[in-house]
């Protein structure tokens, strides 16, 4: 467990790995008519996607996203940016490489990278969406409802809550999110921004344990 400004109990951190359990998609991943990596505050995911590059599992790949609140001064000149000159630090040839600098958000993650490929002549019938642990679910289940033709196959850094945390360096702000995360898993499809997900019933009782907690900053309003 990774030291923080807030005490974390063993009660808290055993909810917490159940919630990044329950994000993490367990898809084989393989070989896929292109790749999305969806912009974020971790460039950890451009360094994922240059590795499945060097793996040889896509020859088209999209970095997507602008800026958020929580990004702006990680990423000054956009996510996508940002992300792109670090997979090309890391040997990932510019040609390969699309950018979509505009998305705000997950859905416009999706839907503009769709737009931006089909823009350059590309209707893949197989996606891999690379993105941070906690999120593989949230961008599953948004990209099967933005762009249900296809099939999606979800990655990301093959690493423990206890490492990324580390590597972080802030336990209770990635417990925030990834609670932030399974509230839009649960609340999106009521609206329309993703396919419904089943919550087992131990992963409900670990969020409402850590909201009740105050793991709360990323909660948006239902």
């Amino acid at each position: 467990m990774a030291d923080d400004a807030r005490a974390i109990t063993q009660e808290q951190w055993r909810h917490a790995e159940l919630i990044w359990e329950y994000h993490r998609m367990h898809h084989q991943v393989r070989a896929c008519d292109v790749a999305v990596a969806l912009g974020c505050n971790d460039i950890g995911v451009a360094e994922c996607a240059a590795e499945l590059y060097r793996d040889g599992l896509f020859t088209e790949l999209v970095f997507t996203g602008g800026n958020s609140p929580s990004t702006v001064e990680l990423f000054p000149r956009g996510e996508a940016v940002h992300f792109r000159e670090r997979a090309l630090e890391l040997g990932v040839p510019d040609s390969v490489i699309l950018i979509e600098p505009e998305a705000s958000n997950t859905g416009q993650n999706i839907s503009f990278s769709r737009r931006l490929l089909a823009e350059n002549g590309l209707t893949p019938d197989s996606v891999l969406v690379i993105c941070m642990p906690y999120m593989e679910r949230r961008a599953f289940a948004t990209t099967r409802k933005l762009w249900d033709e296809v099939e999606v196959v979800c990655a990301s850094a093959p690493v423990s809550l206890g490492d990324y945390v580390k590597g972080q360096g802030d336990t209770g702000a990635v417990i925030d999110m990834m609670v932030g995360d399974l509230q839009r898993v649960m609340e999106y499809p009521k609206l329309g921004f993703a396919i419904e997900q089943e919550v087992r019933r131990e992963v409900r009782e670990a969020y409402e344990s850590l909201v009740a907690s105050g793991f709360d900053s990323r909660l948006i309003r239902v």
